[in-house]
């Protein structure tokens, strides 16, 4: 029986064992320990969604700003963009492994390996395809920052802090999956919409 085709994306194996990842535990790890970093990272979470985008024009309008809690993100915040890059680059190589476009067997411990860390570079690369648009958009540059640095260098700054934010996103979940409880991205959405909820009952300001 001849062997069978590996998917090409074995080229990209010296990446990704070399790719940076949070640690699997060697052992069982204890509830304390999980709740734990559960929680660390929840707070992270929300001093994250609290920190605004440095050299945001002040008239810059979100659109769907009242929509972001359902991807975990935070209008105007490093935690803009959310869960948005991880689900996405999530649903496209399913779409692609179950199409048979990626030769994928994910029963197998191989080619699951680099189907996860394949995953991982992907979603590197939606952080990006999301987070320049948006300052083409919504997040238009303040003038005072385009004065001192240029349009290019402002729109730069920008998409720094939200690869940044989302990076952080990605990583916490990471964390959470292997070390905490349960996982981050269902996290981040429950903590999104409750964070949200809690802000529109307390708010008497008409919006």
């Amino acid at each position: 029986m001849a062997e069978e085709k590996k998917s090409k994306l074995y080229a990209l194996k010296p990446l990704i064992e070399r790719w940076p990842a949070v640690a699997r535990p060697e052992g069982h790890v204890p509830f304390r320990s999980k709740l734990f970093w559960t929680i660390l990272c929840l707070i992270l979470y929300y001093i994250l969604t609290n920190i605004m985008i440095y050299g945001v024009s002040g008239t810059a309008l979100d659109m769907f700003a009242d929509y972001r809690a359902i991807m975990a993100g935070a209008s105007g915040s490093i935690m803009h963009l959310g869960i948005g890059p991880i689900v996405t680059a999530s649903i496209i190589l399913q779409l692609f492994v179950g199409a048979k476009i990626i030769n994928l067997d994910l029963t197998k411990k191989e080619d699951k390996a680099i189907y996860q860390g394949f995953q991982k570079i992907l979603v590197i690369v939606m952080i990006l395809v999301e987070a320049i648009p948006q300052v083409f958009g919504y997040l238009q540059p303040d003038a005072g920052l385009i004065k001192m640095v240029g349009l290019g260098g402002a729109r730069a700054i920008i998409v720094s802090q939200l690869f940044m934010g989302a990076l952080l996103v990605f990583l916490m979940d990471e964390l959470i999956s292997k070390w905490g409880i349960g996982s981050g991205i269902s996290l981040f959405i429950a903590a999104g919409v409750s964070q949200a909820i809690f802000t529109g009952l307390v708010n008497w300001l008409p919006i």
